[in-house]
């Protein structure tokens, strides 16, 4: 069995897969816009590109995870 490198071999799914980041945010944070939409909320969850765009924002930590694993990114929590 060869184990030796080639730079030409596919990477695995995991490496290929981009980063993001999860991090919690008060809604009080958030603009007016998108805190009238999150009133009564008290836990939410960002999930922003390397660059810090923000991709998408939910109420639950494990569907922020979720959401970026089925997208094909891998999710880092970010505190």
């Amino acid at each position: 069995m060869d184990h030796s490198y080639s730079p030409d071999a596919p990477q695995e799914a995991e490496d290929a897969r981009q980063i993001v980041y999860v991090r919690p945010v008060s809604p009080d944070d958030l603009p007016d816009e998108l805190r009238a939409q999150a009133e009564g909320i008290k836990d939410l969850y960002a999930v922003h590109a390397p660059d810090g765009q923000r991709l998408a924002l939910v109420q639950d930590r494990k569907l922020a995870f979720t959401l970026a694993r089925r997208n094909n990114f891998a999710p880092v929590s970010v505190h």
